[in-house]
């Protein structure tokens, strides 16, 4: 992993960012590139919000994208280039919480500051029996003191890096290697029989149902995009004009809207999503229709299907556009 050792703030800002909520094997690849396209902050900062979002395309949890932006800009802009050297002051950029702002001090500058991610509250939760839900305040309050007490004081960014590799290699949630373990004989989920019992969660959040249905509507030159602008998934990203309705079977006033609007489906084709906490159920139609303006589409704008593949779409919306040829 090209971070390790990094002692440049502005790649381990980089490099946490998007591993937030992000496999490293996944991540390594948009680290490169954007290594590549923003070797500084500066340059990071300059660069159009589409790029930057273009880049980010398939990663997910695009707010990440959208904050990394906004705090490159305020580096570059009101801290001259510089990263802040604290924790305290690193934790006030946007973007950045506990974990991110005690790695940079730590990695960057020596910062006694622990940190706390789901490798790091595995061992511990395993290691000291600890049964309190690592998702409620007082859990965080709990495992974010029990790390700071047991970090090594003269080589904190050494200690943070090891206690989350043996957490990501040897005290794996599934099959967990305790057999080589260094503290089976002091873990106490290893000794109370308790390993897949720990860590404890609590929160089971409902997964809420949406239902988008896609217009495809284009001619041999152009195609027609929105740009999705709300406090919703996806903003900032771009898409194909939507009509979302409130059930499966809303699916018939859609249906009826096409009709008056004299439009024909040429074909329809659907898949599904799974987000963090929604399931999307996509369903595209081709559309053949003279007058997009009878749609009465919000926000709507035609582009070149030349330039097509310079707009950012979310993962599902670019794959329906690539097996359909258009990028």
């Amino acid at each position: 992993m090209p971070w390790k050792g990094e002692k440049n703030p502005y790649y381990i800002w980089l490099s946490e960012i998007i591993l937030q909520q992000t496999r490293v094997e996944q991540g390594l690849p948009y680290f490169e590139k954007f290594k590549k396209a923003f070797p500084t902050v500066q340059h990071l900062a300059k660069a159009p919000a589409d790029k930057v979002m273009k880049l980010w395309q398939g990663l997910g949890y695009y707010s990440r994208a959208r904050n990394l932006h906004f705090t490159a800009k305020h580096v570059a802009n009101k801290l001259n280039g510089q990263f802040p050297v604290t924790f305290e002051e690193l934790r006030k950029l946007k973007g950045v919480g506990d974990y991110t702002a005690a790695a940079i001090a730590s990695f960057a500058y020596n910062e006694k500051r622990a940190v706390v991610d789901g490798n790091v509250i595995r061992v511990l939760s395993r290691v000291f029996g600890i049964e309190t839900p690592f998702d409620t305040v007082a859990g965080k309050k709990e495992f974010a003191a029990l790390a700071q007490q047991l970090i090594d004081a003269k080589k904190p960014g050494v200690y943070n890096q090891a206690i989350m590799d043996f957490g990501s290699l040897v005290c794996v949630p599934a099959k967990p290697l305790c057999n080589i373990c260094p503290f089976k004989k002091n873990c106490v989920a290893n000794k109370t029989e308790r390993v897949y019992e720990l860590p404890v969660r609590a929160k089971k959040t409902a997964i809420k149902q949406r239902w988008f249905n896609y217009l495809l509507l284009k001619n041999e030159t152009e195609i027609v995009v929105q740009k999705r602008t709300g406090k919703d998934i996806w903003h900032g990203l771009y898409q194909l004009p939507l009509i979302e309705v409130s059930s499966k079977n809303s699916g018939n006033e859609l249906n009826a809207l096409l009709r008056k609007t004299a439009c024909q489906v040429a074909s329809k084709h659907s898949v599904s999503q799974l987000l963090s906490h929604q399931k999307i159920h996509f369903t595209f139609y081709e559309i053949e229709i003279k007058d997009v303006s009878k749609l009465h589409l919000p926000d709507t704008q035609k582009i070149k299907l030349k330039n097509l593949h310079k707009y950012a779409f979310p993962r599902t919306i670019h794959l329906y556009l690539k097996q359909n040829s258009l990028l």
